[in-house]
């Protein structure tokens, strides 16, 4: 009998989708809730901190950008999808780090972008001359307030989203170049203008699924080739099995978080 790999990563990611739904204890045992506050808005958001997170100690730093299914002001469903990875205790024990879910409201969005949902895939028009959204301007100050923690190492500072988080993920690392030692963004895209000023800096694993009928592979691709003709050596993958979901086949690969925590910065912001 002959196993291939699709075969192998659709059943792990089968797996990780069962842990996710059985999620609830988890979350209470283990993720904080908590609120951070900029000029009158509030944003909603939870945090993971290592086991037996001691303060004189520093540790690496993940931000985590959710998809716009789980949207909201509960404080809890942008916990659906990958919190799993960092509630794993062999990732807990070999990989201790400070991980923050923020929520964005129901009503925005991570990134500055004008979405013609008519269309399928979705087609959008990125707009980052603009402001950030409100959402994406409270997750920055909030990140700009977590750095300065002296149990924060400001070299090992990581994001990662999917899908709306993906294009937030690629919007932040624009807005805030400085920041981040490397980043995933999964199932995403955004404006392939912006990426100068990081495409050197920052290594990046990206994702796609190549059958995704909502946001169009063929962004990830366009992010791919701009930050390579910038200077940038980018990773990428695109499964051509996976439809949108591709998080949870981006979530079974070994090594993402190995890869993400072994990147580190040379100069802080």
């Amino acid at each position: 009998m002959t196993i291939n790999l699709r075969d192998i990563h659709s059943v792990i990611g089968l797996l990780f989708l069962i842990s996710s739904i059985n999620l609830t204890a988890q979350e209470k045992d283990y993720f904080s809730e908590e609120r951070y506050i900029q000029n009158g808005d509030t944003l909603r958001y939870r945090m993971l901190l290592p086991k037996n997170f001691d303060k004189t100690k520093e540790y690496p730093l993940v931000l985590f950008l959710h998809g716009a299914g789980e949207r909201g002001n509960d404080n809890k469903k942008q916990l659906v999808h990958g919190s799993h990875l960092f509630l794993n205790d062999q990732n807990r024990d070999s990989l201790p780090s400070i991980v923050i879910f923020p929520q964005c409201s129901q009503n925005d969005y991570w990134s500055k972008l004008d979405a013609d949902r008519s269309t399928k895939p979705i087609t959008f028009n990125y707009k980052y001359d603009e402001p950030p959204t409100t959402a994406l301007a409270l997750v920055m100050g909030l990140m700009d307030n977590i750095i300065i923690k002296p149990y924060v190492k400001r070299d090992r500072v990581y994001v990662m989203g999917l899908s709306m988080g993906g294009m937030g993920t690629f919007e932040i690392l624009h807005r805030k170049p400085k920041m981040f030692a490397a980043a995933i963004p999964i199932c995403g895209g955004g404006d392939p203008d912006s990426v100068t000023n990081y495409a050197k800096e920052i290594p990046l694993w990206i994702f796609h699924g190549a059958k995704d009928d909502v946001v169009d592979p063929k962004l990830s691709l366009q992010m791919t080739s701009a930050i390579i003709a910038a200077g940038g050596f980018p990773k990428l993958t695109l499964y051509d099995f996976a439809n949108h979901n591709s998080w949870d086949t981006a979530f079974a690969e070994p090594e993402l978080l190995t890869w993400l925590f072994s990147k580190s910065k040379q100069n802080d912001e």
